[in-house]
């Protein structure tokens, strides 16, 4: 276990229980988990998704200019959604990359408030009331998702929510609705593990078989199809199958007092730096 893997391991301990659900992660509450596949085959790199994103959470525009493709970009506060290029062995591809929002999350899970939320229909979503900021989601993510507002005198942890608004009231994800060409696919994490092997199965020489996300980190809801390695194309980092909540299974039942204490009162504190706030309502977030 390196020193990154250590903090992390250190970070989750006192956090909430480990998340029920069955042995590949797909239900909850006897709820299957929702997601969408991107194949990346089909992306022209248009950037509607982006400007559905923003559009829909109430974001900056993204910029117009292609030019800042010339460059990786990474998730902001400001933009939950991106779209990179890459040059790969097969041509010009094109990206999209957000949270992936895992099955088993272990920023819900190093969460000390429940702020991050794994929902019953599998989105994680950030609760901005039950925030303290002590940033455990940013550190313990496989994927270095969740980013922070430094430049804010009340900084915010940005990250795509999976428009869990919009499912909840019986609609896809903006991003999905507004691609032009199909490239996002949204159903049950099943299906859509079932879509992309056959895929896989009917077109064997233009797919690499594998999907992206069907194990990493024990399993996310966002699944990638591609042409080439996905090393190629930004998902250089190696993460483990395992979900990260594991690493903290023999810690649960020796947590000190303290820790039980302690959150509430930081939560508090934050809510009081804060000021009084208008909450949405939770009902039916998580049993």
């Amino acid at each position: 276990m390196d020193r990154r893997d250590a903090l992390k391991t250190l970070t989750l301990i006192g956090s909430t229980p480990l998340l029920a659900g069955t042995a590949d992660g797909a239900t909850r509450g006897g709820e299957e988990f929702v997601g969408v596949l991107v194949d990346t085959t089909k992306c022209e790199g248009c950037r509607s998704c982006e400007e559905a994103c923003a559009a829909a959470n109430k974001l900056p525009a993204p910029p117009k200019d292609d030019n800042v493709m010339a460059s990786e970009r990474v998730p902001t506060p400001g933009q939950w959604s991106v779209v990179n290029r890459y040059k790969t062995s097969k041509g010009e591809v094109f990206v999209k990359r957000q949270c992936l929002h895992c099955c088993q999350p272990a920023c819900a899970s190093a969460c000390l408030t429940q702020a991050m939320l794994k929902t019953r229909q599998g989105p994680v979503i950030w609760r901005e009331d039950k925030c303290m900021g002590c940033r455990y989601c940013m550190v313990s993510c496989p994927f270095d998702v969740p980013t922070f507002e430094y430049d804010k005198t009340v900084p915010k942890i940005g990250k795509c929510q999976l428009c869990y608004s919009r499912l909840r009231a019986g609609k896809k994800p903006a991003c999905v609705e507004e691609c032009p060409n199909e490239a996002l696919l949204f159903g049950t994490r099943r299906e859509l593990l079932e879509e992309a092997r056959r895929r896989i199965y009917r077109n064997p020489d233009t797919y690499l078989h594998r999907v992206y996300g069907e194990h990493e980190a024990g399993g996310t809801l966002w699944l990638y199809l591609s042409a080439v390695p996905f090393e190629e194309i930004g998902f250089r980092k190696p993460v483990d199958n395992a979900p990260l909540p594991q690493l903290t299974k023999e810690f649960l039942y020796a947590v000190p007092v303290i820790l039980t204490l302690w959150p509430p009162f930081l939560l508090a504190l934050a809510k009081a730096i804060r000021g009084p706030k208008d909450k949405e309502s939770e009902a039916g977030d998580a049993q």
